[in-house]
């Protein structure tokens, strides 16, 4: 018997991810009406924004009709619309909640949000029993699904009418126990740039896990026209982009203007209609540059785009873009340091071989190592922080290029002194290329990234450990 009355309300189950909503139902000797679907509300509840594509409707005549068990690589929103069946869910994906199982009758006043992943099978306690699920995929040859017998003895569930008495399949009856089922991996994360600074970085933060990808431009081309089917994307949960063009001065030619555009709006473009396609959540890499440099005090998340040059018009457009995306991190960082060429092992460079530099000291910012960025990005991911933007630099009080230099001087044991400390205009009179307009003020303020419950390291304490793994 439908229950009427309810309040829309959600139960957690033993299953992470697995969901049970109560659905008001109104009714009178006319029948009843519920919102069997209603995302604002139900998200609002915490269901995930799963973005649906398809509704499917399983019709049985007869009690005892019994399928499954399922785990489509799909999340399923699952309902009653007439009649009442008994479900039962067992989490196949890999974890330390492989096997549990959960079991609940549901009828037109209850539905089930079901994870990517995990096994579902039912049997109907009526005739006529109407059975609908929305998923947010699309059904494909190539899917991978992964089942499991209905009559496991590891996950021993009671059915209420015998399977031995039960309308069932013979493909059905013929699926594997728990013990011969292979977990399902989670979706893939994407990483693109994987060998540039950033992407190194990420390497080591993310390590050899077989559902992390790895690619460069010979692996992947994110300028290439045919990009949105160089995957089959709804296998991926996260595209982190560590791939940008970075040569500032020359983004000024010709030839340097064009391929700024390229890597840094239109590919980002296709990542972002990608990412929006597929329910990929988008982490786009940003850049100081997108400001002037003119503000008095830390550029804050919120402040308007003001780029000077054309790589930084490049970027923020990017970032105009990727805010586009519905789930997307941007990361506004400056001054990267990483594994590769940089200004600090330059400095230390120049230092070791007796060489004394200029360097502007109107300029200020701060350092950004690329271990920062990638434990940043990490834990914005794993911990489901709010989506937007994100700055995220080390931290310390701000400091010229000069400081800086006459800072990697002293660690690497040389005189500072031997650092001539110049305006920007002084440093590039007799430059004989295109020089770039560099922001003057690039520094950055970090209270939305420490609300969402991360830290960077000290600027100071964390380019004495840089420095002590370049030089040893």
């Amino acid at each position: 018997m439908t229950e009427y009355g309810k309040n829309l309300a959600v139960t957690e189950t033993p299953i992470p991810g697995l969901v049970v909503f109560d659905l008001p139902v109104h009714g009178d000797a006319r029948g009843w009406f519920k919102e069997n679907w209603q995302r604002e509300k139900m998200t609002a509840l915490g269901l995930p924004d799963f973005g649906p594509v398809q509704n499917n409707i399983s019709f049985n005549d007869a009690v005892g009709t019994t399928r499954g068990i399922h785990a489509e690589p799909w999340d399923k929103w699952v309902s009653v619309a007439t009649g009442r069946i008994f479900g039962a869910w067992v989490d196949l994906r890999e974890g330390p909640t492989f096997g549990a199982v959960y079991t609940s009758e549901l009828d037109p006043s209850k539905a089930i949000f079901v994870p990517r992943g995990v096994g579902n099978s039912y049997q109907t306690l009526e005739p006529d029993t109407a059975y609908t699920y929305l998923v947010n995929d699309h059904w494909s040859p190539t899917a991978e699904y992964s089942f499991l017998n209905l009559a496991d003895e590891t996950a021993g569930i009671n059915w209420p009418i015998p399977l031995d008495q039960v309308e069932i399949s013979e493909k059905d009856k013929n699926h594997p126990r728990l013990a011969q089922v292979t977990p399902i991996p989670p979706k893939k994360i994407l990483i693109i740039g994987s060998n540039g600074q950033l992407g190194k970085a990420l390497r080591a933060q993310c390590g050899d896990t077989a559902h992390v990808e790895y690619t460069d431009r010979a692996t992947l081309d994110i300028t290439a026209p045919d990009l949105e089917g160089a995957r089959r994307w709804r296998d991926y949960s996260v595209i982190i982009n560590a791939a940008a063009y970075t040569k500032v001065d020359l983004a000024e030619t010709e030839d340097g203007r064009r391929d700024a555009w390229a890597a840094n709006v239109t590919a980002v473009t296709a990542l972002a209609r990608i990412a929006t396609a597929n329910n990929i959540t988008l982490v786009h890499v940003s850049s100081d540059y997108v400001f002037d440099g003119t503000k008095d005090g830390a550029y804050t998340e919120d402040d308007p785009l003001c780029p000077l040059g054309v790589y930084g018009q490049t970027k923020a457009a990017g970032d105009a873009i990727v805010a586009t995306v519905p789930r997307h991190y941007i990361i506004r960082t400056s001054w990267v340091i990483g594994d590769g060429n940089n200004f600090v092992r330059t400095m230390a460079s120049l230092a070791e071989r007796g060489i004394n530099p200029k360097v502007v000291n109107d300029q200020t910012g701060r350092l950004t190592f690329t271990t920062d960025i990638a434990a940043g990005i990490h834990h914005l991911l794993t911990t489901h922080a709010p989506y937007g933007t994100y700055n995220l630099t080390s931290n310390g009080e701000p400091q010229t290029w000069a400081d800086i230099a006459k800072q990697v001087f002293t660690l690497t044991g040389h005189d500072p002194d031997r650092i001539t400390s110049v305006t920007t205009n002084e440093y590039y009179a007799g430059a004989t290329g295109p020089v770039a307009p560099r922001p003057a003020n690039s520094v950055l303020n970090m209270d939305r990234l420490e609300t969402a419950g991360y830290a960077c390291a000290d600027a100071d304490s964390a380019l004495k450990a840089y420095l002590e793994g370049v030089t040893r």
